[in-house]
């Protein structure tokens, strides 16, 4: 079987409910759920939690390591947190939080208000970076990438929104 599929031990401080195919996850930062799919079973047994898949098949297996993956992701949310920087590439290109909206000039006639979900908070050290921290991982993820949206970066002057430490490949410009 794979070595992916090894149980998950519960750090202390984090409680977990396991309710027929609902896992809850309790902890210091707040409190995650999720619902597993059909294939994959869950056994709780002490300070573990185990997954296995319930019938043989690729899809099973597939399943059931995703679903070990996502229990990971949601204890170290509790626990930790995530955490996803952006950097603002380009003259006149500046961020300012205000609460949870996130407010950005990038060059267009008018400025970008981003409002930041449920669960996720965003903080501006300077004005060309952005933090975005919160305990879900899938959400965290998702808002960087809305963000990044707005100006992803152009190959030729590497002007725009990018993740901390993205490398992007430069083109030549156009020669006469």
């Amino acid at each position: 079987m794979s070595r992916v599929l090894k149980e998950i031990a519960i750090p202390s401080g984090v409680t977990v409910a396991v309710s027929g195919q609902n896992i809850d996850v309790k902890g210091p930062k707040g409190n995650l759920s999720h619902e597993v799919h059909a294939l994959v079973e869950i056994k709780q047994e002490g300070d573990a939690v185990a997954f296995a898949p319930r019938e043989a098949g690729k899809p099973a297996l597939a399943l059931t390591g995703t679903t070990r993956a996502m229990m990971n992701n949601l204890i170290t949310g509790v626990t930790a947190g995530f955490e996803k920087k952006l950097e603002l590439v380009g003259v006149g290109y500046r961020a300012q939080a205000q609460g949870n909206v996130l407010n950005l000039t990038l060059g267009f006639s008018h400025p970008v208000s981003h409002q930041m979900p449920e669960g996720v908070t965003c903080e501006t050290p300077s004005q060309t970076e952005i933090l975005i921290r919160g305990i879900d991982k899938q959400k965290v993820g998702q808002v960087a990438a809305d963000v990044r949206g707005y100006r992803p970066p152009e190959p030729y002057k590497g002007k725009g929104v990018r993740y901390s430490g993205e490398r992007i490949v430069r083109k030549e410009a156009k020669k006469k």
